[in-house]
């Protein structure tokens, strides 16, 4: 699998600003009755509207993604970063925080999880990572996320329509060059979203209707797992249940089916196997031949060696290497596999994946520790050269803890003194500053570009990370607010530092819309619009 660059743009080019003022006027032309439309206006809410339909963004942000992937091919330091948003008002400030701070949204991503819709947005109320949430809710989430950064987009041309109105009105030429030149090489906030279809809500057939759902609704990529759809469980959870790889092909079929039908030919499958801490299945594979899919499969079942003439009433048998096996059937009617059999599975999953039409793969795992992901990217390798990762930098571990351990265990077999510290209380405060809990802390630093370069990781997501701020934030502002601190607590802790931070949001009338609201007022009333924006909104005071 060669991805090469491609023209991102050809799926939704726009021309040069002095262009597109130059084709609404020559329409205009053609139309004398169209009384007080100005072209200008056209030309600017154009450009403000670049894509049309989810479409749009889903054949834009493939060709993104594929972009990356090769860069990523050719320099393992290009990898890409997302975190977990469970709104599109979280999705678009972390877009314009980015852009912000770095002056480009390159190789920046979202990612939509269902533990956040199950969690957030269920009709139900909370509910747990089981599947059990209304899945139209995904393709809603995805087209929310998408409506924001559109506005985003929306919002920063009408500032910069605004200040080149201003410097045309002060006769600033060459601030004028400046800001054509910024919205003729504007970077779009609508960035590729890798979006959790689960284990595909049901059979082949649903994870079809449901992947072209989320794809109309703008997703480029489609996360799925091998886990049985009734049996779902969180992959840091436990009782999870996989299924046979026929199974499992089906849906990554059913997804590429799904691009493919609505013309979204980059489209990206990312395969998740939950193998590594699934020691269940619902079924016995089939197989018809020693050594093909499903008897490799059915190779990992712990089985019990049965005479023929002790099989029972509901016995299932298999055979193995010319034995009568009989594979241990929980009270559950499921099936487990040996014990430590979990690395290897782990590996025939993401080679069969990759051989049958995915194209990066997620390997969940219970720790986050670099050289446990490279041993088995290292085996696929051996077989898929150029096989990468999406990786669950998940808040379900303990970082700090995790990582503490680890220096802890590699000091002890270096021979160096490790007196000091109580291994089952690393996570005390006291080690804070101390010189283990410092390596431990620039291991966390680097995991990503390190595991980018060792174990193929291309794509690090948070899966949760919004959640936790905000209710991490949520917690400070009451504990100020309804304490001694009364309106200060949301001043000082607050609306101070969005000032001083330069928080788009602090003019929240802005974000919300109201400027572009009041551009349109004038472009579709003239010197008669009445505008919100003026000398009395106390958006000014900011």
């Amino acid at each position: 699998m060669n991805f090469q660059p491609r023209d991102i743009d050809q799926f939704t080019r726009t021309g040069s600003y002095a262009s597109e003022v130059e084709a609404a006027a020559a329409l205009l032309k053609t139309k004398p009755t169209w009384n007080g439309v100005g072209a200008e206006a056209i030309a600017r809410m154009r450009l403000q509207n670049r894509f049309k339909t989810g479409l749009d963004i889903a054949r834009f942000t493939a060709a993104q993604m594929r972009a990356d992937m090769a860069r990523y091919d050719n320099d393992a330091t290009k990898y890409t970063q997302s975190l977990g948003c469970w709104h599109g008002f979280i999705a678009q400030q972390k877009l314009i925080s980015v852009k912000k701070h770095f002056g480009t949204t390159d190789r920046t991503y979202l990612y939509l999880s269902g533990w956040m819709i199950a969690a957030l947005r269920s009709e139900f109320g909370p509910l747990p990572d089981q599947s059990m949430h209304e899945k139209t809710s995904v393709p809603a989430l995805i087209e929310e996320l998408y409506t924001f950064l559109r506005q985003a987009d929306s919002r920063e041309l009408s500032n910069t329509f605004r200040a080149l109105d201003a410097a045309r009105k002060a006769g600033d030429k060459a601030t004028e060059e400046e800001l054509i030149n910024s919205i003729d090489n504007f970077q779009t906030h609508v960035v590729p979203v890798i979006a959790d279809i689960d284990a595909g809500f049901g059979n082949a057939e649903a994870t079809y209707l449901l992947a072209k759902k989320m794809i109309e609704a703008g997703a480029c990529a489609l996360q799925i797992e091998n886990q049985v759809s009734d049996e779902k469980q969180c992959g840091h959870q436990d009782g999870k249940v996989t299924v046979p790889h026929e199974v499992f092909l089906a849906k990554i079929r059913a997804c590429r089916h799904a691009f493919l039908e609505l013309g979204v030919e980059d489209g990206v499958v990312v395969t998740r196997t939950d193998s590594l801490g699934a020691g269940l299945t619902q079924q016995i594979a089939v197989s018809h031949k020693p050594g093909d899919l499903g008897d490799q499969y059915n190779s990992f079942l712990d089985c019990e060696e049965v005479d023929a003439s002790n099989i029972g009433n509901g016995d299932v048998v298999i055979t193995r290497n010319g034995k009568l096996m009989r594979p241990k059937r929980l009270a559950s009617n499921l099936y487990q596999f040996r014990e430590g059999t979990g690395q290897d599975r782990v590996v025939l999953d993401c080679i069969t994946s990759l051989q049958n039409g995915s194209d990066l793969l997620w390997i969940e795992t219970e720790r986050p520790n670099v050289e446990q992901i490279a041993v088995m990217v290292d085996r696929i390798r051996e077989v898929v050269p150029n096989a990468k990762l999406a990786y669950n930098n998940s808040p379900s571990f303990n970082w700090t803890l995790n990582f503490r351990w680890q220096v802890f265990d590699e000091m002890k077999a270096a021979g160096k003194d490790v007196s000091k510290y109580n291994r089952a209380e690393l996570m005390k405060a006291e080690y804070d500053d101390t010189e283990l809990a410092k390596q431990a802390d620039e291991l966390i630093r680097t995991f990503q570009a390190d595991s980018a370069k060792r174990a193929g990781i291309f794509h690090h997501l948070i899966t949760l990370p919004t959640y936790h701020t905000a209710a991490l934030s949520t917690d400070t502002l009451a504990k100020a607010y309804f304490g001694e601190q009364g309106m200060l607590g949301y001043v000082k802790n607050v609306q101070r530092e969005e000032i001083r931070q330069s928080i788009a949001c602090v003019k929240h009338q802005n974000m919300a819309g109201s400027d572009i609201g009041d551009d349109h007022k004038e472009y579709f009333a003239g010197e008669a619009a009445l505008k919100a924006g003026g000398a009395h909104n106390t958006m000014n005071q900011f």
